[in-house]
């Protein structure tokens, strides 16, 4: 069994200076952990198969949802269930720092809102 850590997983980046990082990444689970500067907010999307569940281990970000608006703090958490249309922003001064979970992985499953498209 190996530890995994942000400073040993498989990085990327994403929107605009945003980081991920993979630390369990199989068939069936996948376990990210997440980097969002202020200001910065992800695209309006949906995922056909993944649900996900958002995790809060600093700072602070907002989901935007059909189901309403959450603001989500240190220690709190969402789930996302398939098909439903959100958007994670971060509004705050200060970077967040969050895990997201998903099964199946959400990669390759992401469709954008038609809004977007447009």
């Amino acid at each position: 069994m190996n530890p995994s850590s942000k400073h040993t997983a498989e990085h990327y980046t994403w929107g605009e200076g945003c980081d991920g990082w993979h630390l369990l990444k199989s068939d069936n689970l996948s376990v990210i952990q997440e980097s969002m500067p202020p200001g910065t907010a992800e695209v309006p999307h949906y995922h056909r198969h993944s649900r996900q569940f958002f995790f809060i281990l600093e700072g602070e970000i907002a989901i935007r949802s059909p189901e309403g608006d959450s603001r989500l703090c240190a220690g709190e958490g969402v789930h996302i269930a398939p098909g439903i249309m959100h958007q994670v922003s971060n509004a705050a001064t200060a970077p967040s720092h969050f895990l997201v979970i998903s099964s199946p992985p959400s990669h390759g499953d992401r469709v954008l809102s038609e809004e977007v498209k447009e």
